[in-house]
């Protein structure tokens, strides 16, 4: 495998805004860009701006009575949909905001592409941070996520693949995509995640073992308050390498959410940012196609520099990416035209992340 790189980025993804005073702000994902505008990155890969799925789409997974309700609801008819909201989880975690379904067509478009060129060769790595929305449920959102994008992305990689290999490092359980898999054989999925205190989701128990053809085929492992890169990497690197001797996946799903960072302003790992990094690199080392995926991180400027570490990892480049104390004052926006790749001047911040970092911890995560 020759690590070729397709990374998925629309440029107004980072403009929808979950309210005043929710954490989930998609800003980071323009900070993000910045990043790999800014260094050069875009370069080494193979950029694309991703197509918008569409409601077909969104039901191969999620029921069309769901489907069709979030793209009907708006902020100005809401009450109107008083008994949905509640049949469907939307409300207070999973607010409706203006362009409710557009973000999700964005966001889950990308993922899904990217699995349609692994299945296709076109490359060997696709990068969607935008994605990785991995609570939302069949029927109902839940955590943050409306529309489960991995989900959706690897039944289309099951398509050309036996067996896919998931492996989730965001703090939480990822419920949502054991839920869709955990009476097969063909979807392994691994969690590392905290567990227990109420936290949220609640599951990911060790004994979460999948049912029916898919007994065995569920891994989870429940982590304490505090754990470090050390300790992590003891966990994850043997328990990794012993799935994949085992289940020889032809393709990995990674979904790398950046709240199981120290400082993190919902999380309560101690994670550094090369720590995170390491996990990446290692599954990377084992050169079987991946799909690499966000997810969640509330402390904007600590998520922007966490996937950036990826990238420059990826292509293998030396980089003084960590030299942002500020992310603030990095924004821009690319300008398509034609497949070409151009570079606008950087944009003053905006309200999505200045005006809105209520509560954000001011310190930031070691590298």
């Amino acid at each position: 495998m020759n690590n070729r790189t397709s990374y998925f980025y629309d440029p107004d993804v980072g403009n929808f805004h979950y309210g005043a005073g929710h954490p989930m702000k998609p800003h980071r994902l323009s900070l993000t860009h910045s990043l790999v505008l800014h260094y050069g990155l875009y370069k080494k890969m193979m950029v694309f701006k991703p197509y918008k799925a569409s409601q077909h789409d969104m039901c191969r997974f999620h029921s069309e009575d769901y489907i069709d309700f979030l793209q009907k609801v708006s902020p100005n008819n809401m009450q109107g949909f008083t008994k949905s909201l509640n049949t469907f989880n939307v409300g207070d975690d999973c607010p409706v905001f203006p362009g409710l379904f557009e973000f999700c067509s964005r966001y889950t478009g990308a993922s899904l592409q990217g699995a349609t060129q692994l299945n296709h060769k076109i490359c060997d790595i696709s990068i969607n941070w935008a994605g990785g929305l991995h609570h939302a449920k069949k029927f109902e959102a839940s955590g943050f996520c409306y529309v489960n994008d991995i989900v959706i992305s690897i039944l289309e990689l099951l398509k050309y693949h036996p067996r896919v290999l998931y492996i989730d490092i965001d703090i939480h359980h990822g419920d949502g995509v054991q839920e869709a898999f955990y009476l097969t054989d063909r979807v392994m999925t691994v969690s590392f995640h905290k567990y227990g205190n109420y936290f949220f989701p609640g599951t990911g128990d060790m004994y979460e073992v999948g049912a029916e053809s898919g007994r065995y085929y569920c891994l989870n492992v429940p982590l304490r308050d505090g754990i470090d890169d050390q300790s992590y990497r003891q966990l994850f690197q043997p328990v990794i390498k012993q799935v994949v001797d085992f289940y020889q996946p032809t393709c990995i799903v990674l979904q790398c959410g950046a709240d199981s960072l120290g400082c993190d302003r919902l999380g309560c790992f101690n994670l550094s940012i090369r720590g995170h990094g390491e996990c990446v690199e290692f599954v990377k080392s084992f050169k079987i196609p991946l799909l690499v995926l966000g997810g969640g991180g509330y402390t904007v400027r600590n998520v922007a520099r966490c996937c950036g570490v990826f990238e420059v990892q990826s292509r293998k480049i030396l980089s003084v990416l960590f030299v942002f104390q500020d992310l603030r004052d990095v924004s821009a926006t690319p300008d398509y035209r034609d497949g070409e790749r151009n570079v606008s001047e950087p944009e003053a911040a905006n309200e999505f992340y200045d005006g809105d970092h209520d509560n954000d911890k001011e310190s930031d995560v070691e590298i």
